[in-house]
């Protein structure tokens, strides 16, 4: 599959570049690979750190409350119970680690899965190596009004680390920038267009 590439004001370079078939053209996309990279990915950002006291936590006395019989009221050995108010809490959260592994063969094919459906939206679209002198909204703004891509969720993969570029863009809630190999499969799936720097795709022609 080949792309024209344009520039940052939106112009045609008379360039084409080709996108690996196997990363763009997979046949049979794995949907299962998928689920399961964007399954670790979730569950890898979460804190982990909810937590609720137990009745052995709660702080205060140990003392019967009252007499065990001839109160009327049910009986009670603690004021720490789950039963009463400010007591502990019965199988509560406690802190914990989410994270599990997936091996690097699954998550390469997630991702060219991901990239491949992008590619049959026509989500892919390649541009020329730009920079900025300085960080500054905008001007990316002005690059992303220039490809049309003003309103829409951006993903931007770029060669290698860029800081003018990447402090441009974070300020836009639509807009993500990352080093191509850096790209994973729920940002590419999140993105409604994935706009790939020329010089970047060299590397994400190769993430099989």
């Amino acid at each position: 599959m080949e792309l024209s590439v344009v520039n940052s004001k939106g112009q045609d370079t008379g360039r084409k570049a080709s996108l690996s078939d196997e990363v763009f053209g997979l046949e049979e996309p794995n949907d299962h690979a998928i689920y399961l990279d964007v399954r670790q990915l979730m569950a890898n950002r979460r804190q982990g750190t909810s937590k609720s006291k137990e009745r052995g936590e709660i702080a205060g006395s140990k003392k019967k409350p009252y007499r065990q019989k001839g109160t009327g009221s049910a009986r009670a050995g603690s004021k720490k119970s789950p039963l009463w108010r400010k007591g502990g809490t019965i199988f509560g959260p406690k802190p914990r680690d989410y994270h599990f592994k997936l091996n690097k063969k699954l998550k390469s094919l997630a991702r060219a899965s991901a990239l491949t459906y992008k590619a049959r939206e026509s989500g892919i679209q390649l541009v020329e190596k730009f920079n900025f002198e300085k960080p500054r909204t905008k001007d990316f703004i002005e690059v992303l009004e220039s490809l049309s891509l003003q309103n829409q969720k951006v993903l931007v993969l770029i060669p290698d680390t860029d800081q003018n570029v990447y402090l441009s863009s974070r300020n836009l809630p639509k807009t993500k920038v990352l080093r191509a190999q850096d790209v994973n499969t729920y940002d590419v799936l999140n993105a409604d267009k994935v706009l790939i720097v020329e010089d970047a795709l060299e590397i994400v022609n190769q993430i099989r």
